[in-house]
Parts: structure tokens; C-alpha cells; sequence
């Protein structure tokens, strides 16, 4: 198991409330063992000009999954995590519909997280790939 706290999915949705997540329409959808899934509609929000998902908006998806998710392995009394890096690469475009994101561990360290953040459309199809690495940092009090 990698979560050290489980928060129930209306914790998590209820995080995002007046940010940019809930402006996105950004849902959690699934706490796994060692994975955390949200989705996102594919709508006038997240579109860029030509009618297309925006890249930016599947790298905001990727870093608040990825981000929560490594929230959830540490003790938040001791320490907080914070985006270090992302890259994404954008490999199937989407036009409509709703887009899924699936973070999953690949380094788990004391000062350092990896993030494999895929998103993929309603057909299953991998529209997008991101890598998003954190930095732990303590509280210091």
C-alpha cells in the first residue's frame, strides 16, 4: 500500500473548491491501493482555439493528481509536497467528451517523488503521458 491517509473522494473534490481545479471541472473518481484517478471534461474550459483538448489543461490535471497523490503518502503534520518538474507528452488529441487521469508511483523517497500521471479518453485510448516530479519538504515549526 502506498497511502498513508485515505481520504474519502468528497475530501478530495471538496479541496479544490474556488481554485482552478473546480473551474476545470476537475473530479476524483477513484482512490486505489497505490493510484489516484480523476477526470476532466473535454469542454469550452479546457479547449484551446481549434477545438481541441489544451495541452495546459491536461498538464493541470496531471500535476493536481499527482499532487494530491503524493500528499496522501506522507504525514501532513510533518511535511507538505510541493510540484518540482512536469513534462507531458501529447500524444492523441480530444475533441470532446471527458478525459481520465491515472497517477501511479514510480519513486517514492524521503525528499523526492516520482509521479506517471497517463490520461486517457472514454474509449481507453492514451491521449496523454506526464511525469511529475515532487519535492517533500518538512514543516518546519
Amino acid at each position: 500500500m502506498v497511502f498513508l491517509s485515505k481520504p474519502t473522494l468528497d475530501q478530495l473534490n471538496n479541496l479544490g473548491n474556488g481554485t482552478m481545479v473546480s473551474h476545470l471541472g476537475i473530479i476524483f473518481t477513484t482512490i486505489g491501493d497505490d493510484y489516484l484517478e480523476a477526470s476532466m471534461p473535454v469542454d469550452s474550459r479546457t479547449k484551446q482555439p481549434m477545438g481541441l483538448l489544451h495541452g495546459g489543461a491536461n498538464v493541470v490535471l496531471a500535476e493536481t493528481i499527482g499532487s494530491v497523490a503524493a500528499s496522501m503518502t506522507i504525514d501532513p503534520k510533518k511535511q507538505f509536497a510541493v510540484g518540482l518538474e512536469i513534462n507531458a507528452n501529447h500524444l492523441k488529441s480530444v475533441t470532446k467528451g471527458m478525459v481520465i487521469g491515472t497517477a501511479t508511483p514510480i519513486h517514492l523517497g524521503n525528499s523526492t517523488q516520482v509521479w506517471e500521471i497517463k490520461i486517457k479518453n472514454t474509449a481507453g485510448q492514451l491521449c496523454c503521458i506526464s511525469r511529475l516530479t515532487m519535492a517533500i519538504l518538512n514543516i518546519n515549526k
